[in-house]
């Protein structure tokens, strides 16, 4: 009997691109969730007194945090490109083979060039070292 129970899926179905969009989307997503305590944080500093608010900024200086703050930054900006892409296959566009490819290779490069434009002007503006 037990040589007659499915396999798991992805023992059943070959790699494919889409594979990896999706698992990153939910990655991201769980990311988001927790960045999004680094934010709480801030948001409390800047409400704060001058002592937490200047706890926080030399916390927000380190190099780490900022670190984390842009893979925050890619993790946002992938998961609003895809996110698009996800309300326009809701209003039925882009099921066809080579929409969904041509739609996930634009999530991989707007990422890349909003993640890259929030640094650059981020470095510019003196926010990160």
């Amino acid at each position: 009997m037990m040589n007659q129970r499915p396999l798991s899926p992805f023992l059943l179905y070959r790699f494919m691109y889409t594979m990896a969009l999706s698992f990153a989307h939910r990655l991201t997503g769980l990311a988001l969730s927790v960045g999004s305590l680094l934010l709480v944080y801030a948001v409390f500093a800047l409400s704060g007194d001058s002592v937490r608010f200047e706890h926080a900024r030399v916390f927000f200086g380190h190099w780490a945090v900022q670190a984390v703050i842009c893979a925050l930054a890619v993790c946002f900006f992938y998961h609003l490109s895809n996110g698009v892409r996800h309300l326009l296959w809701d209003i039925g566009w882009g099921f066809e083979k080579v929409q969904a490819r041509r739609s996930g290779w634009f999530v991989v490069v707007s990422t890349l060039a909003l993640s890259a434009l929030t640094v650059w002007l981020a470095v510019r503006a003196g926010s990160l070292s």
